[in-house]
């Protein structure tokens, strides 16, 4: 039995490793291996950027923190977009495309540009100073090309692409009802199924191999934009070249480790967030997500010539701007130092890769210390059994608030809310979550489609979706919705599938204590604190817990433990028992012991 429902559409990132034609890079660490790492220009200019500011800021890279493994300068979204009145995120006609429709720097950003060499110019000054040149790129291909109906350049005759006698165009191969969520004006799919559409691709990429990019980030083609069929045709493709690069896919909304599996051995680095920006909210959303991974055994998990592993986007620390913004960086990070290190630690530990957003033409001493702090990087790099810790208790300090807090089997505490409410999102159709759905009748012409799962246990009344009303509100491009007898609902537009999630009603803000733990590569121990709550937090944790997670390790007889505390600098000198320490605010500790 199938039915339709009418349903508006939604919108991570991802990286492979691949191999391009020409050139060579300078030797260094094969970050295939390592969580990669390195200067994003996003958080700081969002897409304004020119030529000028983007190679000082390289420059200043390769000085402070190329030594730290920060190797590449990734110029992020809209390089072709004219910078005029009128042009912003979503406009329309304002980018510049050769006669392919392939896009190409905007000339008033970037005058390298103008002799029609593209990027080839940036990315040999960038190679220069031992780094690698990064580009942000969005799915298939964009709605100017589309418009203008452009040819497809065929890569093997140099001419236009032909098959059964006449020559394609874009519109022959453009799916303009699968558009990009959030830039639904900009970007499209392609028709990978037709030879025609897979020309056009391949054009792409072998213009960035000509113009010696290192690292592509892919943005529209994952998380509630999943196309599979366009990552696994690319990620083929690039397997051809013959020089490594990685390849980004971004953002992560709505990816679960479940639809993250469909991606083994296509990638090296994938998002798992929306993107992440200087507020509490946003990085206290990050250890749900982060522990769900790490728990999936997927850091690392298998990519493409080399491990991958799940992102939790940039470090928006620094010198910032705004999302959206036409300008560049204007203000200062808005976390406190105590939520930045809480931020850090929970990246390094996670072993997320570290790309640093801020404006490195400006970076302070603090922000300098806290990203090339060389305990970090070392978790960051080599650390193994990386986890979310369950077994740690916190007691607030405070005037009438002297309560304790236990936390076991990873549950957490939260604002004291009792009510729930229900959320419609999308997930793989693997997922065996996503089995819940049922039709029913609401009389002779009419039907809804109803989430029963959990419902009927709960003595509730279930979440219903009536036909050709919208499901989840997005912009304005609409999908099809079909109920199968396997009691899930697909996406024509994606092939996701809906899924409704419990979640807690006005719960504004998390709190209580969280903890992370994992070992080092001489056989240290590494333990973080974090403290989510709004006041003072006494955390301790049992070394005989420790050993419950960490078979092997003889922590249960009275373990002769030392070590120290990173951000205090604090020295242990007989860890026998437990581990403790009063947390501020949103901060956090990390511990490095030593145990025999």
């Amino acid at each position: 039995m199938k039915t339709t429902l009418s349903l508006f559409c939604c919108s991570l990132s991802l990286l492979f490793c691949f191999y391009l034609p020409r050139g060579s890079l300078s030797a260094g660490v094969d970050r295939c291996k390592l969580p990669p790492r390195g200067w994003n220009s996003y958080d700081s200019f969002c897409w304004t950027i020119s030529e000028d500011d983007f190679l000082k800021s390289a420059k200043v890279v390769a000085k402070y923190l190329k030594s730290h493994g920060y190797e590449y300068v990734v110029l992020d979204y809209l390089w072709y977009r004219r910078l005029v009145p009128g042009a912003y995120t979503d406009s329309l006609g304002f980018d510049v495309i050769d006669q392919w429709g392939r896009m190409v720097p905007a000339p008033d950003r970037w005058p390298s540009a103008k002799s029609g060499s593209g990027f080839a110019e940036v990315a040999k000054e960038v190679h220069s100073l031992g780094l690698k040149f990064g580009i942000h790129v969005m799915r298939g291909l964009s709605r100017q090309a589309f418009d203008a109906n452009t040819p497809i350049l065929d890569i093997n005759t140099g001419r236009a692409y032909e098959e059964s006698g006449r020559e394609w165009r874009a519109q022959d191969i453009g799916i303009k009802e699968r558009s990009c969520a959030w830039m639904p004006h900009g970007f499209m799919s392609v028709n990978t199924s037709l030879p025609a559409g897979r020309a056009f691709l391949s054009s792409l990429y072998h213009q960035y191999a000509e113009w010696g990019v290192d690292f592509i980030k892919h943005d529209c083609v994952f998380g509630d934009d999943f196309n599979l069929e366009e990552i696994t045709y690319v990620s083929g493709l690039l397997k051809k070249f013959d020089r490594p690069i990685l390849y980004s896919l971004s953002p992560g909304t709505s990816v679960t480790p479940t639809m993250a599996k469909e991606l083994k051995g296509l990638a090296n680095m994938y998002r798992v967030t929306g993107d992440d920006w200087d507020s509490w909210g946003d990085v206290a959303s990050h250890f749900d997500v982060a522990r769900d991974f790490a728990k999936a055994e997927m850091v690392p998990g298998e990519g493409l010539l080399g491990s991958s592993w799940p992102d939790l986007d940039m470090l928006p620390l620094g010198w910032l701007t705004d999302a959206g913004a036409n300008q560049g960086p204007h203000r200062q990070c808005n976390l406190t130092l105590d939520e930045q290190r809480t931020q850090m630690t929970l990246w390094s530990m996670a072993r997320s890769p570290l790309m640093f957003g801020g404006d490195v033409r400006q970076i302070d001493e603090t922000t300098y210390k806290l990203i090339t702090n060389p305990t970090l990087l070392e978790i960051n790099d080599y650390s193994s059994n990386n986890m979310e810790f369950p077994y740690v208790t916190g007691k607030i300090l405070g005037p009438a608030r002297n309560h304790l807090m236990r936390r076991s089997k990873i549950s957490m505490l939260k604002r004291v809310n009792n009510h729930h409410t229900r959320v419609v999102g999308v997930t793989s159709c693997k997922d065996p979550n996503a089995n819940g759905w049922s039709v029913e009748s609401l009389g002779q012409y009419h039907e809804q489609i109803c989430w029963r799962k959990e419902d009927e246990q709960l003595n509730r009344e279930p979440l219903c979706l009536y036909k050709r009303k919208p499901l989840l509100a997005s912009s304005d491009c609409q999908q099809m919705w079909k109920l199968s007898s396997n009691a899930t609902l697909r996406s024509s537009y994606s092939g996701l599938c809906a899924r409704v999630k419990q979640v807690k009603a006005n719960d504004v803000r998390t709190s209580g204590v969280r903890s992370w733990i994992a070992t080092g590569r001489q056989g240290e121990i590494y333990v973080a604190f974090f403290n989510l709550n709004v006041e003072k937090t006494l955390i301790s944790a049992k070394l005989s817990d420790m050993a419950k997670v960490l078979p092997g390790r003889n922590l249960e007889d009275k373990a002769d433990c030392k070590g120290r505390e990173v951000w205090s600098g604090q020295r242990y000198e007989a860890v026998a028992d437990s581990l403790e320490m009063v947390v501020d605010k949103h901060g956090c500790a990390l511990f490095t012991l030593n145990c025999s």
